[in-house]
């Protein structure tokens, strides 16, 4: 295709993080006036128990078969036919699945309190419902992400956290007694919105696409065609399809058989090992539904300290993660040696690995620090003197502190392992994991009962600190036959660590001193601080802030050309 991979992703990045700023504000903004206004037992059913189901769901339909689907895109032999059919698997998928998760939902967890069960019934079948529907959208979804279409995901994203957020607050102030219904159908709104929105872009692009065909035979400038048809020209001439139909599984025409076996096969692998991955992730939810060790107000309480320290993760980290691991995939193959590859492409992955994964470590350490001083300005700016009363939930988000530095490097060193495992090296990988998942949630169950939310916390770090291990075990021995090695500049620089420690002890003495005094004081001392670890971090790694403007440069001179 005639794309800039690295260009693609890097701005893909870029606009994820903008969009997970402006949905965090708007969740948050919520989560507050819930906790305000509706009382933390509601906050609790809808923000773990039912988020949880629709994350299960979700996950355990779609992420084995989207990842094999992206890296199948190296396989000549896989065609779009059997892409498409491969993608609408995830509807049925979903659907049976669903049938198990339901009855587990509203049987076998930690019932809720009797004047919120029907609420909470009506809320675990909208989930489920809005999840099947949701996946009739993911082939025009994943040929976006194939072709680069960032403005469109951005703004499908952004119009279905906006259109989902309004139908929850305008039902939740028109009556606060059916908040739980409420939260039901906004999460049926923006499924709907996902849908509409894609396959209504695709019609008009497949329409402008015949008109461009049409145009081709007629004109040869080039540039005149990029004025008619705007930046996605040059994904024209290679894009399979000719009609939305041909977006509906068997419609596409297919010499081979209607699924690829190889891609069958990556998609066993993937499931295995995201099932376990999904036990990792929101296994404290998990234990906290299975279990009745905490209440549902206690359990709101995590979940919105929890939300607060993983903001980087979810602002930054994740899609980063996300964009890096699709770099990954179109950049480096998986059955094949890398000494057999293509140099160039090593290198360039190398040492965007390496980059990469200073700059995310830097952020996590950043957070860490900073994160000891300002974690208990923050739960009292967001929830009030009543929501911190007690301490718990400071002492909560300065230990998720210290979580953000492990979540910070095991996205992205784990994302390069999945992007070039092999089928066979997944397979290996998941006795590990499956282990990792059952000490994880052994030391969950232990460490609540001994500490409380805390021993969610520390149980968290242990299981990510064994998968950072490994993960960098995997890439020094995937990259030994080859000079570069970008292990070694995975820390930050000395520098940046010696005004980060002298920072974090600054504002110590400034929240003694300023605590009880001025919030505002604290808060100056803060940003002053955060400003001068930023800058030496700036001028420490000016090498990679020049890379990446050289990069940016590049491409406008490449479109530039292009139009001439």
């Amino acid at each position: 295709m005639g794309r800039n991979v690295l260009a693609s992703s890097l701005q893909n990045a870029s606009f994820s993080i903008i969009f997970q700023i402006v949905c965090r504000c708007i969740t948050f903004a919520i989560n507050a006036f819930i906790v305000r206004s509706v009382g933390r037992d509601v906050l609790g059913i809808t923000n773990v128990r039912l988020l949880l189901l629709e994350s299960t769901l979700l996950f355990l339909a779609k992420e084995a078969i989207l990842r094999s689907a992206l890296s199948s895109r190296h396989n000549k032999d896989c065609s779009w036919a059997q892409l498409i059919n491969q993608l609408w698997i995830t509807v049925p998928a979903c659907f049976v699945l669903s049938i198990p998760c339901l009855y587990i939902w509203l049987n076998w967890l930690s019932q809720v309190d009797d004047h919120f069960y029907v609420q909470y019934r009506f809320g675990c079948f909208a989930i489920a419902f809005a999840c099947v529907i949701e996946l009739t959208a993911e082939a025009p979804i994943f040929v976006s992400q194939v072709f680069c279409f960032v403005k469109l995901k951005v703004v499908m994203d952004t119009a279905h956290i906006f259109i989902r957020s309004f139908v929850f607050i305008v039902l939740v102030l028109l009556n606060k007694d059916i908040t739980i219904y409420a939260f039901g159908i906004a999460q049926i709104t923006s499924a709907v919105t996902i849908i509409v929105g894609n396959y209504v872009f695709f019609y008009v692009y497949i329409a402008r696409l015949a008109r461009y065909r049409q145009e081709q035979k007629r004109i040869d400038d080039k540039y005149e065609l990029r004025k008619l048809f705007g930046a996605h020209y040059e994904n024209m001439d290679d894009f399979p399809f000719t009609s939305i139909k041909e977006m509906l599984p068997g419609v596409l025409p297919n010499p081979n058989s209607a699924f690829n076996s190889e891609l069958q096969t990556l998609v066993l692998s993937f499931a295995k090992q995201g099932f376990l991955k999904q036990v990792l992730t929101e296994g404290e939810k998990y234990v906290m539904s299975v279990s009745p060790v905490l209440t549902f107000s206690e359990q709101a309480t995590y979940d919105v300290v929890n939300n607060m320290g993983s903001l980087a993760a979810r602002f930054i980290f994740r899609p980063i993660e996300d964009s890096s691991y699709f770099y990954f995939t179109q950049t480096i193959a998986r059955e094949e040696k890398l000494v057999d590859q293509n140099r160039e492409k090593v290198n360039e992955a190398c040492l965007v690995l390496s980059y990469v994964c200073k700059t995310v470590t830097s952020i996590g350490l950043l957070g860490f620090v900073y994160g000891q001083s300002y974690s208990g300005t923050l739960l009292l700016l967001y929830g009030g003197a009543e929501f911190v009363e007690g301490g718990l939930p400071e002492i909560l988000l300065r230990c998720h502190c210290l979580a953000i530095v492990l979540l910070a490097l095991n996205g992205i060193t784990e994302g390069y392992m999945f992007a070039t495992n092999t089928s066979k090296q997944i397979d290996t990988y998941n006795y590990y994991m499956a282990f990792f998942s059952v000490a994880f949630l052994l030391l969950s169950y232990q460490l609540t009962n001994w500490l409380g939310p805390v021993g969610f916390i520390l149980a968290n770090c242990c299981n990510m600190s064994f998968r950072i291990s490994y993960s960098l075990f995997y890439i020094r021995t995937h990259l030994k036959d080859v000079s570069d090695t970008p292990l070694k500049r995975f820390l930050p620089g000395p520098r940046f660590l010696a005004v980060l420690a002298t920072g974090g002890i600054v504002c110590k003495l400034s929240e003694a001193y300023f605590g009880g005094r001025s919030i505002l004081y604290h808060i100056v001392v803060g940003a002053v601080c955060v400003g001068c670890t930023v800058l030496t971090w700036s001028f420490e790694n000016r090498e990679l802030l020049r890379t990446g403007m050289a990069r940016y440069r590049e491409r406008k001179m490449s479109v530039a050309s292009e139009g001439n």
